[in-house]
């Protein structure tokens, strides 16, 4: 028992729920639940077992666990991961780091000065296809890349919000879907320079968001550039993304579990199907950031690159407010 970790989760909802329920496949831990709200939490526990538990963070905290999984709401992110970082705990915080840069910032501050690993919880480095196109790429198929297009329509976000507050939080879409801009960083390399973003509410629906529609274009030091769709309209949901380079193209259907190549030397088009589990995706996550907590490994997903998407999506949001192109100059 002496040489298992201490895992406290904090936040039952749907994806903490699922960190615990995957973590408890490992051997060399121990999970332990926390949750301010007690119905919440005496429900987590009578589906994935009678897990220690605590009332509120600030007790778990007292207690000194080794790492600090968060999976709260976006607003407590930055509180909680630097509160963690400080005490002595190796943080794995989902996405996004925050609801606002300032926090971010000082999220990545207090990662460095502690000492401890902080990994952002961007599961999507795992997915299948998305290996594939990161593959693809880097093997210089399609040559240089030009331009790249990501998308995820997803009314069900909606439909399936415990809280809502995708209708009372203003830009939740930019910051719900921070996977979008941290994907196109890390197939690419590359980080934007400046955005431009056009949104809207619209449609008739029971569920909805301000905005509830957003097309967020990127622009680049080197000749790229990028066009980020998010919608919470569509249903069922899409999640595709398209890369265009001189030598060829690709077309990813992340969910239907087809890449689609096209090579402009011999005009020649390529398929190939993969299967896609959830849970692997988690399985692998969970993997590298326990190996970067060994310092066998670097964070998969460190605060600096986390801070990319927050620096789109912060611009995002006031290229939209005033209609303007916005630099960014966090770098």
């Amino acid at each position: 028992m002496n040489n298992q970790k201490r895992i406290a989760v904090v936040g039952m909802g749907s994806i903490g729920q699922r960190h615990v329920r995957l973590l408890k496949e490992q051997k060399n831990i121990r999970i332990e639940l926390v949750d301010t709200n007690q119905d919440v939490l005496a429900a987590a526990q009578k589906k994935l077992g009678p897990l220690p538990s605590h009332k509120t963070f600030e007790e778990m905290l007292k207690t000194r666990p080794d790492i600090v999984l968060i999976a709260t709401p976006h607003c407590l992110h930055a509180y909680q991961t630097i509160q963690s970082l400080y005490a002595g705990s190796h943080v794995f915080c989902e996405k996004p780091m925050s609801d606002n840069l300032a926090d971010a910032i000082n999220m990545k501050d207090a990662a460095e000065s502690s000492g401890k690993v902080l990994n952002i919880g961007f599961q999507l480095h795992f997915h299948p296809g998305l290996l594939m196109l990161k593959k693809l790429i880097g093997q210089g198929i399609l040559g240089t890349i030009l331009y790249a297009y990501a998308k995820v329509g997803t009314y069900i976000t909606l439909v399936n919000s415990v809280s809502g507050y995708q209708s009372n939080q203003e830009g939740a879409l930019f910051y719900d879907y921070t996977h979008q801009p941290d994907i196109l960083f890390w197939l690419l390399n590359e980080k934007p320079k400046a955005v431009y973003a056009s949104a809207l509410q619209g449609g008739a629906f029971d569920f909805s968001s301000n905005p509830n529609l957003a097309v967020i274009n990127c622009e680049y030091e080197t000749p790229l550039v990028s066009s980020i769709h998010l919608n919470y309209v569509q249903m069922p949901e899409r999640h595709e993304y398209e890369i265009v380079g001189d030598k060829g193209w690709a077309v990813l259907d992340a969910n239907m579990g087809v890449l689609r190549t096209g090579i402009r030397e011999n005009s020649s088009t390529q398929i190939e199907s993969f299967n896609l589990d959830r849970d692997e995706m988690y399985r692998a996550e969970h993997k590298a950031f326990l190996q970067a907590v060994e310092k066998k490994v670097s964070p998969e997903s460190p605060a600096k690159d986390g801070l990319i998407s927050m620096a789109v999506c912060d611009a995002a949001m006031k290229s939209w407010k005033s209609k303007s192109r916005v630099s960014i100059n966090l770098y």
